[in-house]
């Protein structure tokens, strides 16, 4: 079993198993938990009947448990697609983050939860094959579904640590895509990884895939309306990521 030398403890979880297929990890997903402590959290990722788990959980005081060897698939991401690919579990290590989210008090993650976080997700990537752009949040593999760990999450941190991907965002300016700026949009995002058609729409698809984008890159303002500032910043990061 693959365990993290930074885990203060191991807490097994019920639900995991073999990943599919062999399919090796190249992935990293991460979460907020959701809910109002970080113990709570863990009995719901431990428990069978849940039907959830996942690999770590990082407390607010920077405290790590694991509850799944990262050799196995743990039942974190649900339904979700990245690359195409539709088993997300198969391919990821997830980290839940306590933090009550958006529904009970969201707020800032702590310092020291953010360092902790840091230090594992470099921990992790030093044993498994991960490209920068396949660090993730679960919104990014599941928008309009999830919107975790959102938009107060500190992923210039993780950059600047050499975790995950990040470009500057462009300046919001007000101006909307339409036509052929929201296709080019639509295929930049596609191309990155996100599940989105490109159809020229500004439909529900769209929607709720530019919240999710929104929410990791261009945080400043989320409101799932494709702009000229989201278009920008998906040029940036495609062209950071080639």
């Amino acid at each position: 079993m693959i365990v993290s030398p930074l885990a203060q403890r191991f807490v097994p979880a019920a639900n995991h198993e073999p990943r599919r297929n062999g399919r090796a990890v190249d992935m990293l997903l991460l979460h907020y938990t959701g809910m109002n402590s970080a113990a709570a959290a863990c009995d719901l990722l431990c428990s069978a009947q849940s039907g959830v788990s996942c690999h770590y959980l990082v407390d607010e005081d920077g405290g790590i448990t694991q509850m799944v060897g990262e050799e196995a698939r743990a039942w974190h991401a649900g339904a979700s697609v990245w690359q195409g690919e539709t088993d997300t579990n198969s391919r990821s290590i997830g980290i839940e983050i306590h933090n009550p989210g958006h529904g009970i008090g969201y707020r800032r993650f702590p310092a020291a939860q953010m360092q902790a976080v840091v230090a594992l997700c470099q921990d992790i990537l030093s044993r498994h094959d991960i490209a920068p752009r396949n660090v993730l949040a679960h919104s990014d593999v599941a928008p309009g579904r999830k919107i975790d760990p959102g938009e107060l999450f500190d992923w210039p941190l993780l950059h600047a640590a050499g975790v995950g991907h990040w470009v500057p965002p462009a300046e919001a300016d007000g101006r909307l895509l339409a036509g052929a700026d929201l296709v080019r949009f639509q295929h930049l995002l596609r191309n990155y990884g996100y599940g989105i058609e490109a159809t020229g729409e500004a439909d529900e698809a769209t929607r709720k895939v530019t919240d999710a984008f929104q929410r990791h890159f261009r945080p400043g303002l989320v409101n799932g309306v494709p702009d000229l500032s989201c278009l920008r910043t998906a040029e940036r990061l495609v062209a950071a990521a080639a």
